[in-house]
């Protein structure tokens, strides 16, 4: 079987939709968690993921992870290995593609659909077209050197960028959005939502609307960009 290494920072922020389709595709999944399990050599999985969280690129500082991860994530794009980031993951390997990341204007926190690029309507984002996606971060990063844009939203220009086939960054999250699972979200970023006057009530009812919708195009997308690996 094909290894598929998944890099997690909160234990709710999982694979969420994108489990069955990586198992489905014949991939063995190892979940390690930031900061307390060893991360392997960097080229050796055959598929990484690396997932969303609260901390960011630059609080190294504070959170070692941070510079250890984009340092391991360095080395496994110059090698240019099969690697999926979702929002903290995709600000990684913007910020180990030396892209700058930096606070955005207003975080964007809810479900609303992208603005594709050309690029992005040629490949595997063409299944989220119209699609509200989940969008939960305060960040955003700069494209990165080399790689081509695929989509934005208003409040955020990058919201993917692809490097060939292999190297994927997505800012916002195709994999997460549905009930009843969508309630570790909404409970472990309680302090945020209420820091942000975002009502959890207005968010249960969007991930009501959109969330099932967003299951099976985020699915599609996922499957296109495996095929493309495997290509």
């Amino acid at each position: 079987m094909k290894s598929a290494l998944i890099l997690r920072h909160l234990a709710f922020e999982d694979l969420g939709s994108f489990a069955p389709v990586l198992r489905d595709a014949g991939y063995q999944l190892q979940d390690i968690e930031a900061a307390v399990d060893p991360l392997p050599d960097p080229p050796e999985p055959d598929l990484v993921v690396v997932l969303g969280g609260p901390i960011g690129v630059n609080d190294g500082a504070a959170y070692p992870c941070m510079t250890e991860e984009r340092n391991w994530l360095t080395m496994r794009l110059a090698a240019d290995r099969p690697t999926l980031g979702i929002c903290l993951g995709a600000q990684l390997m913007a910020a180990a593609l030396g892209a700058r990341v930096a606070p955005i204007a207003e975080k964007e926190i809810g479900f609303a659909p992208l603005t594709l690029t050309a690029p992005g309507w040629a490949g595997p984002l063409a299944h989220l077209s119209d699609i509200p996606v989940l969008h939960w971060h305060g960040e955003g990063f700069d494209l990165p050197a080399g790689t081509e844009r695929l989509a934005a939203t208003p409040g955020c220009e990058t919201q993917g960028f692809a490097r060939g086939r292999n190297i994927l960054g997505l800012q916002f999250h195709p994999e997460a959005g549905m009930l009843p699972d969508f309630e570790r979200w909404l409970i472990g970023h309680s302090a945020e939502l209420a820091q942000a006057g975002i009502a959890p009530e207005a968010l249960r009812q969007d991930a009501k609307a959109h969330g099932p919708a967003l299951r099976t195009a985020g699915q599609a997308m996922l499957k296109h960009w495996l095929r493309e690996l495997d290509g």
